[in-house]
């Protein structure tokens, strides 16, 4: 008897330790994806996503993918800053929306950046009809491809059939950003129903 309950009491006492290395490796890689996956700006992503109805956290991947947080960035083709826009994509936005206008150089300004990249992404959605790959195929590859694309048949306008995007780039940058921004919801959203 004093055996079994010696046994049990292991049996317990593994189980027990088995649950805190899980939980202790699920808490570990919470923190490291947190990193991975910030929310860096909080303050200007949240308040223009909000003023444009998109979801934060969707402007979050698209930060990400684009900048990677670094807003000094400058891409090949002369995209700026955060949410990588090009000067003359900035102050079309500006001038549509009554903006002052917009220098190159203010778009290497968080707030600036972030103001402008999500009235414009924004704008893309409208002009999709809230399909998000499409406005994001849109917002790396440009309207024009993307109307050349859904006018052949390459893609639908639906975006239902995104790996078709035939510019590599593009199709590798709509992926990465509906990935993260799932992950993203994974990370943050937890526990909410949504």
């Amino acid at each position: 008897m004093l055996r079994m309950i010696k046994k049990l009491a292991i049996l317990f006492l593994t189980i027990g330790i088995l649950f805190f290395i899980l939980f202790y490796v699920i808490k570990v890689q919470d923190i490291i994806l947190k990193k991975i996956y910030p929310l860096q700006y909080s303050e200007y992503v949240e308040k223009y996503a909000k003023e444009n109805e998109l979801d934060p956290l969707l402007v979050y991947a698209i930060i990400k993918a684009e900048s990677n947080f670094e807003k000094n960035v400058v891409s090949s083709s002369n995209a700026i800053g955060l949410m990588q826009l090009l000067p003359d994509t900035a102050e079309e936005i500006a001038e549509q929306e009554g903006y002052d206008y917009i220098a190159k150089e203010s778009l290497y300004n968080p707030e600036i950046n972030i103001q402008t990249g999500t009235k414009y992404f924004a704008n893309l959605l409208k002009t999709y009809d809230n399909c998000i790959p499409i406005a994001l195929a849109a917002y790396n590859a440009g309207m024009g491809n993307v109307e050349k694309w859904i006018e052949s048949g390459i893609i639908k306008k639906d975006g239902s059939d995104i790996e078709n995007i035939p510019f590599k780039e593009t199709n590798h940058y709509v992926r990465k950003i509906l990935r993260d921004y799932q992950i993203y919801q994974d990370l943050y959203r937890k526990g909410e129903n949504t």
